[in-house]
């Protein structure tokens, strides 16, 4: 058993566990800041966080280590992520939209894999990760949520999975480059830049309250960049297609919080969803813990 391997799907595990609390996180704060600001200023807070991280690499000029369009494109991902979810969600529902982007991603990330690397992921893969998919969505619209979307909207949510997916895939190619904290310093930082105008122009001028303020901390700081570095460092020694789909293990920790935070009581179509989901995240480990160990991508 590769030992490597192992760990490292135990951090994007984690890291998923740390993504599932951000839905309860913002339902617990006050509505008065536009979810653009949120998604900037949590970039914000995150970019902060890998400063702190990166200082003694920075000073040691760890930095020229990074180069290429690599990082650029990154930046552009995270940061067409971070507000094509927030608009896509707010157009199409929270149901669906969480559904197409987050379900879309693993099946972005095999495409792009198969494209951009010539690689196929194995037919175990595939099954698990579809497998994972359709039980997300079935937990995201479990509700009864209806399935009626803008196309602007879907379009967006897709957007926002296919924007995960390649930022997943150019991030291994970074952290071969640099530290994992240099590296999502650069990124993060430049998404934050990208994404301020943004949030100025569609959410206006910012007046958040001191609970909302703790809200964008966690999400920026534990949500964000505490998990992204696990997720970074782990796709050292994965695929990023497998990458993107053990981040499916995401609706599971939101699904928990749903009932022993918020109090809600799930629908049988959601056990089967939840059921699905973890059929497919133990066959995408079992695929990547069988594949012979060589450098991958």
């Amino acid at each position: 058993m590769n030992t490597a391997s192992l760990r490292s799907i135990a951090m994007v595990l984690l890291a998923a566990m740390l993504w599932g609390t951000t839905g309860t996180a913002q339902s617990l704060a006050p509505a008065t800041l536009s979810p653009y600001w949120v998604g900037a200023l949590r970039l914000g807070f995150a970019s902060a966080f890998f400063a702190v991280l990166a200082w003694p690499a920075l000073r040691r000029g760890a930095w020229r280590g990074l180069r290429g369009a690599a990082l650029p494109l990154a930046a552009l991902c995270v940061a067409a992520y971070n507000l094509s979810f927030f608009a896509g969600v707010k157009a199409s529902g929270v149901a669906l939209g969480t559904a197409l982007a987050i379900g879309s991603g693993p099946i972005w990330a095999g495409l792009l894999q198969t494209v951009v690397l010539r690689r196929w992921p194995a037919p175990v893969w595939w099954l698990g990760t579809l497998l994972g998919v359709a039980g997300g969505a079935a937990m995201a619209l479990s509700g009864g949520a209806g399935v009626r979307a803008p196309l602007s909207g879907i379009a967006l949510c897709l957007l926002a999975g296919l924007s995960y997916a390649g930022y997943a895939l150019l991030n291994k190619r970074l952290v071969a480059q640099a530290g994992p904290a240099m590296v999502n310093l650069a990124v993060f930082g430049g998404a934050g830049l990208l994404s301020l105008p943004v949030a100025l122009l569609l959410g206006g001028v910012p007046t958040p309250s001191a609970a909302t303020w703790g809200v964008v901390l966690y999400l920026g700081l534990a949500a964000t960049g505490l998990a992204y570095l696990l997720f970074s460092a782990a796709l050292r020694h994965i695929s990023g297609a497998t990458g993107v789909t053990l981040a499916l293990a995401e609706p599971v920790t939101a699904f928990a919080l749903a009932i022993l935070v918020v109090g809600e009581r799930p629908s049988a179509m959601a056990f089967w969803g939840l059921g699905g989901v973890l059929a497919g995240l133990l066959l995408v480990i079992w695929s990547e813990l069988r594949a012979a160990p060589k450098l991958r991508a």
